[in-house]
């Protein structure tokens, strides 16, 4: 745990949500909850910036065949993604746009191959479910790669990792990950944190160590992560316990919601860039875009996008 120990007090004021979903693949909706309320539209496409690989622009100078070759001719990647996330992503309401970190991470992407972005916002267990239909070619919504979701989702090397806290409500007096023993712990929908308090969590081996959870710890859920603190805010008091990214806790207790961090971080969320598998000629888009992403760790952009949206902190190397 000492490597995960450096991450239990990273300040960070914003709130990112890094929990991926799912569910029925049939359900497409917007936001990505399922009980919004009512649907936000993709931002407008974006017009290709300067920036490009090494070689230029992929659609210029490789733009090879299958799905790759059919997002090039048509001059548009569609990507999902959260609208309710910050700072991974947010609805602007005063322009209307989409912004955040992995608003930025797939804007670059869409310049390195030559293309505009288009944002769809489908609820995340929708994305991790697979059978996408072509509604959107990939997901930049902070996807954790698990066994699991590998049987139906193709992935690009982590772009980013977060570290998932445990955190109890302020009023409750809990200190320690002891003190949560046989207590009900709050987590969004269909995530990984509910994977883990039921045993079912699948995380590569190089995703590092996985603590158990606390002994007798039952969960309850809310459509997503924020919600656990939002309702604690409302005077909710029915379980004790939180389990969400570290990010996301350290924003909420900044934000002043009555929260308080349980103990180190009990495993390592590795994050990627996320293909349907059941597109068959997907090979050239997955290849093409985990270059990118490869591209992006060395030449630095991925760790100045972090330090822009995460107060200073490079969360996109596994330490």
């Amino acid at each position: 745990m000492d490597k995960m120990r450096r991450f239990a007090v990273l300040p960070i004021a914003m709130l990112v949500l890094a929990a991926c979903q799912s569910a029925d693949p049939g359900e497409v909706t917007s936001p990505s909850q399922e009980e919004a309320t009512a649907p936000i539209p993709s931002t407008e496409a974006s017009e290709p910036a300067a920036s490009e690989t090494a070689s230029g622009p992929v659609c210029e100078s490789d733009p090879g065949d299958g799905h790759l070759a059919r997002i090039c001719e048509a001059g548009v990647l569609l990507v999902s993604t959260d609208p309710a996330y910050p700072p991974q992503s947010s609805l602007n309401e005063s322009t209307g746009d989409l912004e955040g970190f992995d608003i930025d991470v797939a804007t670059e992407i869409a310049e390195r191959l030559g293309v505009e972005v288009q944002f769809e916002t489908p609820t995340f267990d929708a994305v991790v479910a697979g059978g996408w239909s072509e509604r959107w070619d990939v997901s930049v919504g902070s996807v954790t790669v698990t066994e699991d979701r590998k049987s139906v989702l193709d992935f690009t090397e982590p772009y980013y990792f977060t570290p998932a806290q445990l955190a109890a409500n302020a009023d409750s007096g809990i200190t320690d990950m002891e003190g949560l023993a046989g207590a009900t712990i709050c987590v969004g929908e269909a995530t990984t944190y509910l994977d883990w308090i039921e045993g079912s969590l699948t995380l590569p081996e190089e995703a590092g160590e996985v603590a158990d959870p606390p002994d007798g710890a039952t969960s309850t859920t809310l459509p997503t992560d924020i919600d656990c603190a939002e309702s604690w805010r409302s005077g909710r008091s029915d379980f004790d316990g939180w389990l969400s990214s570290i990010t996301t806790v350290q924003g909420a207790i900044d934000e002043d919601y009555p929260v308080v961090a349980v103990g180190d971080p009990v495993f390592f969320e590795p994050l990627a860039v996320a293909f349907d598998k059941s597109v068959e000629d997907n090979d050239s888009l997955v290849e093409a875009v985990d270059s990118i992403i490869s591209e992006m760790h060395e030449d630095g952009t991925l760790t100045g996008m972090s330090e822009e949206w995460y107060d200073g902190e490079d969360l996109t190397t596994q330490e």
